[in-house]
């Protein structure tokens, strides 16, 4: 864990700096339960008042969620995605509403200003996509019941994808704005992936790549918010 000894002066302020480090870097990622008070404070080599305030700052921010009894969790990577993470409803139609917003501008500008390295994340991304639901499909159309742990994976690489394709717009804020709404992102997701799986409904991402990768702007935006319009259509 990056976490050094703290300088005299301002100790709050540089334990809350260090803290928000370690999240901003993915060092403590999403979910994630913080080392406990005690131990900070031994690292940082201040008193556990200055953590206590440190942490208690985070948490007000949106950044840390403290739960009596259980830890401190890591909730979100900045303020502003905490702040979108308490504005974010979990409504079905709502959310894929919000999704069709970011994801079809994010698949414009990905078809304009991605780069090779973009390219190649899209495909890394697209494959696991493709081979989690691929396999949660083929299990759900012999009529059996994908287990928990291959349900979530596919979730995650689902949504993985979709983040993919909105870094690939080169757009820090419109990054930062989808990384807000993940979770609520990551329960869409679930949802139409439970009602399709082993069906014929089943969405793939293989052409929204292919448009992104040939630079065709208008094909990039119809791939990225069709599906989506007829989700949202069901969940009307």
């Amino acid at each position: 864990m990056p976490l050094v000894t703290t300088r005299r002066g301002g100790l709050v302020d540089q334990v809350i700096d260090q803290l928000r480090s370690a999240i901003s870097t993915g060092e403590w990622p999403v979910g994630h339960r913080i080392p406990p008070e005690a131990e900070l404070a031994t690292t940082l080599e201040v008193g556990r008042n200055t953590v206590r305030e440190a942490v208690r700052a985070l948490a007000h921010g949106g950044l840390l969620e403290v739960r009596q009894g259980d830890g401190t969790y890591v909730r979100a990577t900045s303020e502003l995605s905490g702040a979108l993470r308490t504005l974010c409803g979990q409504e079905l139609r709502e959310v894929l509403e919000v999704r069709r917003t970011l994801e079809v501008d994010a698949a414009r500008k990905a078809a304009v200003r991605r780069t090779d390295e973009d390219l190649a994340m899209l495909h890394e991304a697209l494959a696991a996509r493709n081979e989690t639901v691929g396999l949660v499909n083929r299990i759900a159309a012999r009529g059996e019941t994908p287990d928990s742990d291959l349900l979530d994976r596919a979730v995650h690489a689902d949504t993985e994808f979709h983040a993919a394709v909105v870094r690939a717009a080169g757009n820090d804020l419109l990054t930062e704005l989808y990384r807000g709404v993940v979770e609520a992102v990551s329960g869409s997701v679930a949802t139409t992936m439970h009602d399709t799986a082993g069906t014929d409904a089943d969405v793939g991402h293989d052409e929204l790549v292919a448009a992104i990768e040939a630079r065709d702007v208008d094909r990039a935006a119809r791939e990225a918010g069709d599906f989506l319009d007829r989700f949202i259509d069901g969940a009307s």
